[in-house]
């Protein structure tokens, strides 16, 4: 899965920002100056929340509903959308070494035509698991 919903509920501050919380990750907290830097903070807190879990082979909570809980006058709850393949495209993009064999006439080929094989193999990985 690649896409995770969460609920999180955005509390008014006194400063016209927002701080966020969210029910399912009561570890996770953060803010924003206004709705917009809000917003995105939260996707930011969520997806390192989620990733961490991931990478320690945690299970995720199970996504509570928007109305299991109630919230005070002026703030609100909303889902947030986190795409995991986008984030570890920006958070996570250390390099790993692969070993591989191609057909010697196809490298001369490629090496003539001054071919990026790393980049030609991630072009190719990319397309093949269907991440934009």
């Amino acid at each position: 899965m690649n896409h995770y919903f969460y609920p999180a509920i955005f509390h008014n501050d006194e400063q016209g920002g927002y701080w966020i919380t969210f029910p399912d990750f009561p570890e996770c907290m953060t803010q924003g100056e206004d709705m917009a830097d809000a917003y995105k903070m939260a996707v930011e807190a969520i997806g390192l929340c989620i990733d961490e879990k991931l990478k320690n082979n945690e299970e995720l909570p199970s996504v509570s509903s928007p109305v299991d809980y109630l919230v005070k006058d002026g703030d609100f709850s909303c889902l947030i959308e986190f795409d995991l393949m986008q984030y570890r495209k920006m958070h996570n993009s250390k390099s790993v070494k692969k070993t591989l064999t191609i057909p010697e006439w196809l490298n001369e080929i490629a090496v003539s035509q001054n071919i990026n094989f790393s980049q030609v193999l991630q072009d190719a990985l990319i397309q093949r698991i269907g991440v934009n």
